[in-house]
This record gives C-alpha cells, structure tokens and sequence, in this order.
C-alpha cells in the first residue's frame, strides 16, 4: 500500500498551513501571507476539480467527463493513428519489399520430400505408351532405381530458381501489382476495428488516467505556485 502523499495533498496541505500562520502574524505580515495561501489553495483546487472533471461526470458542471463523453471519437482517433501512422499502404509495401529481399527458401526446398513428383512422373510414365515397353523390363521396379537421383536433380533444379534474380523480381513484381497488400490492409483495419469495439468507456477512462495521473499532479502544483504568486502580488499592490 502507498501511504506517501501525493502532489496535490502536499500542495493543499502547504496551502493550508501558510494561511494558518497567517493567522497568528502580526501585520504587515499577516496580509500578503494570507493572500498567498488562499490564492495558492484556490489554484490547487481549481486545477484539482478541472482534473476530476476530464475524467469524471460532475452534475451540474458543463463540460465534464470529457473522456467518456468523447468515446467514440477517441476510438476512431486511436484507429486513425494507427492506420495512418503504422500501417499504410505505402509503408506496408515497403515492408513486404525488404522481407522479400531476406527471403532465402532454399532451406524449405531442401528439406522437402520430393516423393510426390517422383511418383507422379513414375504414374505418367506407366500410363503413357512408354509403359508398356518398360514392363518387358521390370515394369515399375525399373524406374526406381530412378527415385534418389531423379529427387536429388528436381531438388537441385527447384533451389537454383528460387534463388534466381529472376524469381525475386518476380515476387517483387507480384508484391507490387497484385492485391495482397489491399487484403492486408483492409485485415489489420477490420482487426484493429474489431479490438477497439472491444474498449469500454471505463477501460479508456481507466488507461488514460493511468498514463497521465503522475504528471497531472504537477498542474496541482503550478497551480498553487501561480495562484500564490498572484495572491501575494495583489495583497502587495494593496497595501
């Protein structure tokens, strides 16, 4: 548990303690003392209400509960933000580009099991005219003896294009004409959309007092120092 103070206590409590020993001065002293501390706790409190009210609905205070009363428009300010600053077009583009460029599936192809392709060839090779003179030779049982080198020239073949300049232009090609990065866009929109309908006004009213509590405090603080420093000027411009 926190017991230490926070700024706008201090401030009331230094507020209220020189208008307290303003109290057992003697004049010319008392006066400016006096002024200074009403002034200061007015300001304090003044800044303290003002900041009640940005979160807060007040009776009878026009203005008040701006945060709730604005929902909707912060939301769609957070989704605007979002949108324009971190995931336009042009920057999600520039994005794909430069992935495109550390792409290496080189290692994808080597792992892979070519035996699908192997088999399929094996399949057409059988069922074309080419099978009947194979079968006078072993039939199926010829052609694999075929099967590790057959994998090894596929796989060897399917390396070499992917790692062509040729076949990363045209991914880069791809990228740029096609609609991937509309579909994209219009995802993390939807997205983004469907987690902010997920905020309530006490989740945002709670996050941004969160943020914004500790240096609100300062406001409390100049506003005694100002407010106490027009008190005392004013009680000296009097006297």
């Amino acid at each position: 548990m926190n017991l230490k103070p926070s700024k706008s206590t201090i401030t009331d409590i230094i507020s209220i303690s020189l208008i307290g020993i303003s109290l057992s001065l003697p004049q010319p002293y008392a006066t400016p003392l006096l002024m200074t501390g009403l002034f200061a706790l007015s300001g304090a409190i003044t800044n303290q209400l003002a900041i009640h009210m940005l979160f807060n609905k007040v009776p009878l205070l026009y203005g008040s509960g701006v945060i709730e009363k604005n929902f909707g428009l912060f939301k769609e300010s957070i989704k605007e933000m979002i949108m324009t600053q971190f995931f336009n077009k042009e920057q999600l583009l520039s994005f794909f580009k430069s992935e495109e460029k550390k792409i290496d599936l080189s290692p994808l192809v080597e792992s892979a099991d070519f035996s699908p392709a192997y088999i399929a060839l094996k399949q057409s090779v059988m069922e074309s005219k080419l099978g009947d003179a194979l079968s006078l030779f072993g039939g199926e049982k010829a052609l694999d003896s075929m099967r590790e080198s057959f994998s090894k020239k596929l796989k060897s073949a399917v390396i070499g294009i992917v790692s062509s300049k040729t076949f990363k232009a045209q991914m880069n090609h791809h990228l740029e004409q096609s609609t991937f990065n509309d579909e994209i866009f219009e995802t993390i929109d939807n997205l983004i959309t469907k987690r902010l309908e997920e905020l309530t006004p006490k989740m945002v009213n709670d996050l941004v007092h969160e943020l914004i509590h500790t240096h609100l405090g300062w406001l409390v603080i100049w506003g005694g120092v100002f407010g106490g420093v027009i008190g005392l000027i004013s009680a000296l411009t009097l006297m």
